[in-house]
């Protein structure tokens, strides 16, 4: 459901991350998480301007209101997000910890049918190889498919991006192919091209 700005209200939780719809008062978390050159390695390899954020978050905002439950939600930890700790009741309460994405598929290299959504997630350093875009990104699956309606998901990221294909071999898709976009300034290893994994509404029902 999404209230008259397209941002989907549905609040969700894992084991321990909440996750809140993105929103216009969560655009300095993005300006904080877009600050670091790591973050970006594999999307620009090198920090954005303010100015560069606040026009991907109008874009965001703008995907979010195309499909009614699908767009960006903002996830936040308690503890550090340690093995066992729960998650904040209120997003004052919590740790930012990055974004969490699944809005329609969009982009030249993308399908355009409103039954196909991106997954994909991008995470404050400190939060890295503790399984929580993984954790997330189950419930991202459950919640296109159980609850929008979703036939697909599929998630793209560069092929050397060895932690973002982990993430995705590790919620069950299945490698696609192997795409060459592109680019008028490449990035290191962008010789190697950009892979492609999916899961299917098939795929989902015998896994979950």
């Amino acid at each position: 459901m999404c209230d008259g700005n397209g941002v989907p209200q549905t609040i969700l939780r894992t084991d321990r991350l909440l996750l809140v719809p993105l929103a216009d008062r969560h655009l300095d978390l993005e300006v904080r998480l877009d600050s670091d050159p790591e973050v970006l390695r594999y999307l620009t390899g090198r920090t954005s301007t303010r100015d560069e954020v606040v026009a991907a978050h109008e874009r965001r905002m703008a995907r979010t209101a195309k499909v009614d439950g699908l767009g960006y939600w903002v996830a936040f930890v308690s503890d550090g997000g340690e093995p066992g700790a729960t998650p904040p009741e209120r997003e004052e309460e919590g740790e930012f910890v990055g974004l969490m994405m699944l809005p329609p598929a969009h982009g030249p290299d993308q399908p355009d049918d409103p039954t196909v959504s991106d997954l994909g997630y991008r995470l404050l350093r400190r939060y890295w190889r503790q399984g929580l875009a993984s954790e997330a990104s189950r419930l991202l699956l459950r919640h296109a498919f159980d609850t929008v309606g979703q036939s697909r998901v599929i998630a793209q990221t560069m092929a050397a991006n060895a932690g973002s294909r982990g993430v995705m071999r590790a919620i069950g898709m299945r490698y696609v192919r192997t795409y060459y976009p592109r680019f008028d300034d490449p990035l290191p290893d962008a010789h190697l091209g950009e892979v492609e994994y999916e899961m299917t509404r098939a795929m989902w029902e015998e896994i979950r």
